[in-house]
């Protein structure tokens, strides 16, 4: 089957944004305007049903193109499926509230997407609201994302007199009108925005001029610079990630996402236009590309997998290179194993189109995969190729959870087991002393969400507890110690003997081991056994059972017996020699630390700072945003639990907050000494 949309017409992106900033209901407009929804659904009414599409357009210029679109969730707690999406999307749109402008969330969000380096265009909506400021916000966005954001257009008229916008580049004023928004109306400029376009165009070819020399060597000499010209400059600026092209409108009212789309097909990569997708080759550890080409052998990476309640377990995936049919085989060189592709879908929303085949650059779902996991990479046996995989967060906060009755034990497991499948940031437990199942996520609302979805889809019942703070531990010395492990019984017997090496590395490194042993005085197949054992040691913690991190133990002596030596002896010596020398190392307890935005009217500030001082934190900024002010705090995450409700009270229900991890710091003395009394 040949391709219908050619690979430099495709464009995988992304609409990504703070939650409330109305990105839901932009994705909603991209899907009527291009087609697929022929009713738009307000998420009000709950009727929107975006949440997964690709579509298709069918006028202008975007209708020779192929979107394959991801609304990403806008709460932090949803942090896993934000970084999924960045990390198969090639460009993304970036929705801004026109009153709030930049919000914590999506300056996070803003930096996981440098971090995959994904080029995007922002988009600032909401401007027929009550406070509306498209200056404010812009500044906003210069200030806190990137001052390289150059607005290509300006909005005419604020609030409720918002009217349209004026194209900067072919300096035109347009509407938009009919029952959606539908008939797109090209005017001249009013006279009483002549000036202010002129000042803003000068300002916009000034920006892109800086970045681009033929397009600056036109702009200084006085010659005609023409739309192609700044449309090209603009374009491979914004692929670079130097510059960010900015647009307004209003989505709801049904203003300017029209522009949105031609300007993801104007500014936006192709799956050509960003660099060969990198890989490992699993059985020579040599680095190797795939280019986006349906000649090249087959590689995709599996980013998502989900229950849908009609066909089974889903497993949507991003096809770098090659193409993939159904009824194949395809090797997963993560898992090495062989997977058989039973159908093939392209999901619309929650609508689902079977196909044949997707090739190179597009977004599809396969059923029938039984081992293929988040991350794993799906390729051709014959060239295997391993991709880079996602790297997710550590969970932060932990729930006891208990089935009601025996019926919902057996029914809990299974479920547990299919959430987390779907959610690698979702980990579930049993703590073996008391035979309780532990569930840990990213924040109160994560846990929430799960355990109310075990509830609605599984039909499970169960009682959680509080929810618990996930202490780590670490190191702040280097120590040494010797174990031997010797068992004489009838017959043969035990022997391991190991001296390790334990040190503090840097943050977030982990656990690293190293193997030190020169001239066999430990053979060499027992090395594994005694990493195993210390990794075993590490994990259980030594001062109040909790993991350690950002450690590295290193096994530099030991001996052996030629009869007596087994793996299980040195597993043993292992642990041991590893727990004797944390312990001896100066262990801490280390505690979470969350970044927190609070947003509240300036007659509560004083409240809010000495609660937050109160509960341990930080203050790091205050600043205003239009009459409110916004205070961003780094605190335990053990002092923020029913902090929703202690605001509401402190402000008369008129401040929010927003909540991410921050990073893991050293507990006080006070705090640590609770914290053991409490395990014991």
């Amino acid at each position: 089957m040949s391709r219908i949309y050619p690979l430099n017409r495709t464009r995988d992106i992304g609409v990504i944004a703070h939650i409330d900033a109305g990105k839901t209901t932009v994705t909603e407009r991209i899907l009527f305007y291009t087609g697929v929804s022929h009713k738009i659904g307000e998420v009000h009414e709950g009727e929107a049903v975006m949440d997964w599409m690709e579509q298709e357009r069918e006028n202008d210029k975007s209708s020779e193109h192929r979107f394959n679109i991801i609304d990403t969730p806008g709460h932090v707690d949803f942090t896993v499926e934000v970084e999924r999406s960045l990390r198969v999307l090639d460009g993304g749109i970036v929705v801004f509230d026109g009153v709030a402008g930049v919000e914590p969330q999506s300056e996070t969000v803003w930096h996981q997407a440098d971090k995959y380096k994904v080029p995007r265009i922002c988009f600032i909506n909401k401007l027929d609201r009550t406070g509306a400021d498209w200056h404010k916000d812009l500044l906003s966005i210069r200030n806190r994302l990137n001052p390289k954001a150059i607005p290509v257009q300006i909005p005419v008229g604020v609030e409720s007199d918002f009217s349209g916008v004026i194209d900067l580049i072919n300096q035109k004023y347009i509407t938009f009108s009919g029952e959606m928004g539908e008939i797109v109306e090209v005017k001249e400029v009013p006279e009483n925005m002549k000036l202010e376009t002129a000042k803003w165009r000068e300002e916009m070819l000034d920006m892109i001029a800086s970045e681009d020399d033929v397009l600056a060597e036109k702009y200084l000499e006085g010659k005609e610079i023409t739309e192609a010209d700044i449309k090209s400059a603009l374009r491979k600026a914004t692929l670079s990630g130097v510059v960010n092209p900015v647009l307004c409108g209003t989505a709801l009212k049904n203003k300017g996402v029209q522009l949105a789309l031609d300007a993801v097909v104007d500014y936006l990569p192709s799956p050509l236009d960003v660099p060969s997708i990198k890989g490992t080759n699993p059985d020579t550890d040599v680095e190797e590309t795939r280019d986006a080409s349906d000649e090249a052998p087959f590689s995709a990476l599996a980013f998502k997998i989900a229950n849908d309640p009609f066909v089974g377990s889903l497993a949507f995936f991003r096809v770098y290179s090659g193409k993939i049919t159904k009824g194949s085989y395809v090797y997963n060189s993560t898992k090495q194993k062989r997977e058989r592709i039973g159908r093939i879908l392209r999901m619309h929303a929650n609508q689902r189109e079977e196909v044949d085949e997707i090739n190179a650059g597009d977004i599809g779902a396969a059923v029938g995969l039984k081992e293929t996991t988040t991350g794993d990479t799906l390729c051709d046996e014959s060239k295997p190729i391993i991709l880079e995989k996602i790297v997710f967060p550590e969970p932060v906060i932990s729930l006891r959870i208990e089935p009601k009755t025996k019926a919902d034990q057996e029914k809990m497991g299974i479920a547990l087991r299919r959430l987390a499948d779907e959610d690698p940031t979702f980990k579930i437990k049993v703590d073996h002393e008391t035979g309780e199942t532990i569930i840990s996520g990213m924040g109160e609302l994560h846990l929430e969400v799960l355990v109310d979805r075990m509830f609605r889809e599984f039909k499970v019942s169960a009682s959680v507890g509080a929810p618990q703070v996930a202490y780590k531990e670490t190191i702040k010395g280097t120590a040494e110690a010797e174990e031997k492990y010797v068992k004489q019984s009838g017959g043969r017997g035990q022997y391991g003997h190991v001296k390790v090496r334990v040190e503090p590395i840097e943050k977030n490194a982990g656990f690293e081991f190293e193997n030190e042993i020169r001239g066999g005085v430990i053979p060499q197949e027992f090395v594994p056994a005694v990493e195993k054992g210390a990794k075993e040691a590490v994990e259980k913690g030594v001062v109040a059972g909790y993991p350690i991190q950002d450690v590295r133990v290193t096994l530099f002596d030991g001996s052996y017996h030629d009869v007596d030596s087994s793996e299980a002896a040195f597993k043993i010596a292992g642990s041991m020699a590893t727990r004797k020398a944390l312990t001896a190392a100066n262990p801490i307890i280390l505690e979470p630390i969350m970044k927190v935005a609070v947003i509240t009217p300036p007659d509560f500030v004083g409240d809010v700072t000495g609660d937050l001082n109160s509960r341990r934190g930080r203050i790091d900024s205050m600043e205003d945003r239009g009459n409110i002010k916004v205070i961003t705090a780094q605190v335990p995450l053990a002092k923020m639990f029913g902090y929703s409700t202690q605001l509401r009270s402190m402000t008369e229900g008129r401040a929010s907050y927003s909540m991410e991890f921050s990073s893991y710091e050293e507990a006080p003395k006070n705090v640590a000494q609770e914290v053991i009394a409490g395990r014991k």
